[in-house]
């Protein structure tokens, strides 16, 4: 399936439409993984939809979290007020502790920081984030931009997180940079790619 993505364009179940590829980080021991307007590629402004599809996104401690956030200075300051909804399912390696809950401390309410993504992520070779990020028109002047994201990831206590994220960015400006990161941590390795969706 990932040999497929990464050729170019195609029908994807994530949204309707042709998919094309505009930019692919490969992280290695990176701080952060950024996709700025104008550069290497990216185009905030052709599409209505994009996609960000994160593999095996690897942190280089034990116990962090995978966070995103936007700018509207293109990548100057990523602090754009959010307003988001988190819930997940989770299971234990060893059988136990099957749930599913809304997580109340992982929403903002037209906060600036970061929006988690994935929390407690383990650096085990076995342990990793793996999800997609999906971003609705982000060029408007006239509409807050929604987004969706939906990741699983094992946790450092070996446990499957399967973590369901939507909210908006409360901004009439354009949104021209995403970035991605792990609290306190680098990216050991893993992959982002960003697909516009025609």
């Amino acid at each position: 399936g990932t040999t497929i993505f990464d050729a170019g364009a195609l029908d994807s179940g994530l949204a309707k439409g042709a998919m094309t590829v505009m930019k692919k980080l490969t992280a290695s021991s990176s701080a952060t993984l950024s996709f700025v307007h104008g550069s290497g590629g990216v185009d905030f402004s052709t599409y209505k939809e994009y996609i960000f599809i994160f593999n095996n996104i690897h942190p280089e401690s034990d116990n962090v979290n995978f966070q995103f956030n936007g700018s509207i200075d293109a990548g100057s300051n990523y602090n754009v007020a959010k307003t988001t909804t988190f819930f997940r399912a989770t299971h234990e390696e060893g059988g136990s502790n099957g749930a599913i809950a809304y997580q109340t401390g992982a929403d903002l309410a037209q906060g600036t920081g970061d929006q988690l993504l994935a929390d407690q992520v383990g650096s085990d070779a076995d342990q990793c984030v793996s999800g997609f990020l999906h971003l609705f028109n982000p060029s408007s002047t006239t509409f807050v931009k929604l987004f969706e994201a939906r990741t699983n990831s094992t946790n450092h206590g070996n446990k499957s997180e399967n973590n369901f994220i939507s909210g908006y960015f409360n901004t009439t400006s354009d949104i021209d940079a995403i970035l991605f990161k792990f609290n306190g941590d680098s990216i050991q390795s893993g992959t982002i790619t960003l697909y516009g969706i025609s």
